[in-house]
């Protein structure tokens, strides 16, 4: 039978990259509704934290969203700030201040982020804006890093043959290196976000809420169930934004490198 033209049907492989993590990911989160979740009993302590079945396990739901909350904010901070100084210390005059701009990003990964969420506690108080301040701060140098990077590796023969053309260097920046230099600055993006999730369970620590709130709540309790439902619903987020961050970085490339 005759294909129809400009219909290509997907491959075993493209499906499979499509499909398999999450199958992967509602299984697991069906064995953690199962085995965790299902079996709490009323009237427990469990049930008071978590939440029970009759309201939808609503508590788990909250405590998601204030997770995914604080890894939106701070990542999208992070990018708004980071890439320009990526841009920045590549610039001529600038090269010289590299330095100083990626030794402050490094604090974030330097430091123990349990550290710099007691140190500016006392500055912005308990809460998310401590929190969120302190994933910024962690997030920094993975994209200014690979944004500093991309731009440049881009072939300086490319350069030149647009500056000969008569390009100025804020349109070689926009129109050549910073297409060029995407698919590596996303990858400094999606790092960044992925280290969040974990990060961001620490937030709990400082009444910042999340799923970090049911593994510090059940630690001193010795409640087993409460400490696996939050560890393994922040895994399976991390692995969601990873591939889902992959998925979208594949798109935006081929479109790139297309345009």
């Amino acid at each position: 039978m005759k294909k129809k033209e400009g219909f290509e049907f997907p491959s075993i492989n493209t499906i499979l990259g499509w499909v398999t993590v999450p199958i992967l990911m509602a299984l697991v989160i069906l064995l953690v509704y199962n085995q965790l979740l299902f079996k709490i009993e009323p009237g427990s302590m469990e049930e008071n934290i978590i939440g029970s079945q009759e309201i939808g396990f609503k508590n788990v739901g909250d405590a998601t969203v204030e997770h995914l909350r604080l890894i939106l904010i701070s990542t999208g901070l992070a990018i708004a700030v980071a890439v320009p100084a990526g841009i920045l210390i590549t610039r001529q005059g600038f090269r010289d201040f590299s330095g100083l701009i990626l030794g402050v990003a490094n604090i974030g990964q330097s430091v123990p982020s349990i550290a710099i969420l007691a140190v500016f506690m006392g500055v912005f108080g308990l809460g998310a804006t401590t929190a969120i301040f302190a994933l910024w701060l962690y997030a920094l140098l993975p994209i200014v890093r690979n944004t500093a990077t991309g731009i440049e590796e881009v072939d300086p023969n490319i350069i030149e043959a647009a500056t000969g053309m008569g390009m100025t260097n804020r349109e070689i920046l926009l129109q050549i290196e910073l297409p060029l230099a995407f698919p590596v600055m996303f990858a400094g993006m999606r790092t960044a976000a992925v280290i969040n999730v974990g990060t961001a369970a620490l937030g709990a620590f400082i009444g910042a809420g999340g799923l970090g709130s049911f593994i510090i709540t059940g630690i001193p309790l010795m409640r087993e169930r409460m400490i696996l439902v939050g560890a393994i619903l922040t895994a399976v987020m991390a692995v969601f934004v990873d591939w889902i961050l992959g998925k979208i970085e594949d798109r935006l490339v081929v479109s790139t490198a297309t345009s």
